[in-house]
């Protein structure tokens, strides 16, 4: 690639434009910054005058959502009541970005999209829907059972009710999928993936579901679970996936309260390693590798579970069967009492930091690079129930949904409502796989994980 000289204003933007608009991972150290790469290369073609000597700094900003839930703990008239939703920036500098009033979302009840926020109610039966662009509610979407879980898989918000079944709810057309009751107790936490769902509930079994026969039109064979992993002996309170979506390492963790937390492979219901606490974990996160299980229980406590360290627990180097209960007694750190136990955690983009909500309203960071005792971030006032981080950098969409349609189960015909967006004369993937020889990558990729995910479940 030819240098590149920045010398007037207009260039600047043009390369900080590149630089947000080109993101890439940063596999094994590979130098992701290709103008910075060239720069150390050819330091001399590169060194500006005297007159062009300016600074070019790219930062990237962490943007943490939270949600509260339940009575104001103090008389604080610093903190308004009316707030239920807060957007932070965690980096350069901690401050609350947006607010969004009115909402009260308990435990697994939040999820983000890039242009709005969805909150089920705690022990109703709505959901609150904000737009992100505007700053306010959009609408109140009422449902027939008291909602206690939140899932969001592209446009689909996937649904946990109180009496133990499944919506899906395709928020651009208003279609909505109900299953017969899968759990015989409330649905207490769901993840999904590009091709599946999973449902927790408090009667201790986690079911898999197929997400696309889940989704086919005018065929209930999809409204029965592919399998059931069954071996907590309490409520599950937490469950998490791992980011790859390979069949042979399809990998979950559920967090319950008989003081486990269990490792499975979700495509064959294989238990890869179970987990033993002191005490109930109550939230679990991954490092965005799955490198690492972050775990924080009911004393406070938070844990760090590496997966392939000295002593590996997965894959072919680990020394001790699968079958084997590995006691965890060392935590990283613990939490002062006046803060309470945590609720809910999220992991930094690059996994070396960790920010937890707890129950007496404080939000913590936990720097794992130091292993120093965790900073307090803010004071919300009230139990903090959830915690999301938004994408760093969004997957490019060609269509975004300005407005949500509501779930209508009486319609018959279904109306797409997206705003399309970026350059509509440009080439769309269907051009490329038609113009590409035989079948790219790409394709044959993404053709065997869902012939995968349908063959696993049949």
């Amino acid at each position: 690639r030819e240098p590149l000289a920045v010398a007037s204003p207009w260039q600047k933007l043009s390369l900080l434009s590149r630089l947000n608009h080109q993101p890439s991972v940063n596999p094994g150290g590979i130098d992701i910054n290709p103008v910075a790469s060239t720069l150390r290369r050819h330091p001399k073609r590169h060194c500006p005058t005297s007159s062009q000597s300016q600074t070019i700094a790219v930062m990237l900003s962490d943007e943490l959502f939270s949600s509260v839930c339940g009575p104001p703990i103090a008389a604080n008239t610093a903190i308004s009541k009316d707030v239920g939703i807060y957007a932070h920036t965690l980096t350069p500098t901690w401050a609350v970005k947006a607010s969004f009033k009115k909402s009260s979302a308990p435990v697994h009840c939040l999820a983000l999209s890039d242009s709005h926020v969805y909150a089920a109610q705690d022990q109703k039966a709505h959901v609150h829907v904000y737009s992100r662009a505007r700053g306010n509610q959009e609408a109140l979407v009422p449902f027939q059972e008291r909602i206690r879980c939140i899932a969001l898989a592209g446009d689909v918000l996937v649904l946990g009710t109180a009496e133990g079944r499944l919506i899906l709810w395709e928020t651009c057309t208003g279609r909505q999928i109900t299953t017969p009751p899968c759990h015989v107790q409330a649905v207490s936490c769901i993840a999904v993936s590009p091709h599946h769902v999973l449902s927790a509930s408090d009667d201790s079994n986690i079911n898999v579901w197929s997400l696309p026969r889940l989704l086919e039109p005018g065929q209930d064979i999809g409204h029965e679970p592919d399998r059931t992993l069954s071996n907590h002996r309490g409520a599950i309170t937490d469950l998490v996936l791992g980011p790859g979506s390979n069949p042979e390492t399809n990998l979950c963790v559920s967090a319950s309260k008989d003081k486990t937390c269990i490792l499975w492979n979700y495509q064959t219901g294989q238990v890869l390693r179970t987990l033993l606490f002191p005490t109930a974990p109550l939230c679990i996160s991954l490092d965005p590798c799955a490198r690492a299980l972050f775990v924080s229980s009911e004393d406070r406590s938070l844990y760090v579970v590496e997966f392939y360290g000295d002593k590996p627990l997965l894959g072919s180097r680990s020394a001790e069967l699968a079958s084997i209960v590995m006691q965890i007694n060392s935590p990283l750190g613990v939490a002062d009492e006046d803060v309470g136990p945590a609720s809910c955690m999220a992991v930094s983009y690059d996994g070396t930091s960790i920010v937890t909500g707890h129950v007496k309203g404080k939000i913590l960071k936990w720097n794992l690079i130091d292993n120093s005792h965790p900073t307090e971030l803010a004071n919300l006032n009230a139990s903090v129930t959830n915690l999301a981080f938004t994408p760093l950098f969004s997957e490019k969409q060609n269509s975004q949904a300005a407005t949500i349609i509501k779930p209508n189960q009486s319609q018959r015909q279904y109306t797409l409502t997206a705003q399309l967006q970026g350059d509509l004369n440009q080439g769309t993937r269907f051009d490329r796989m038609l113009n590409t020889n035989g079948f790219s990558d790409e394709t044959i990729a993404q053709a065997l994980a869902s012939f995968g995910a349908s063959a696993s479940s049949s």
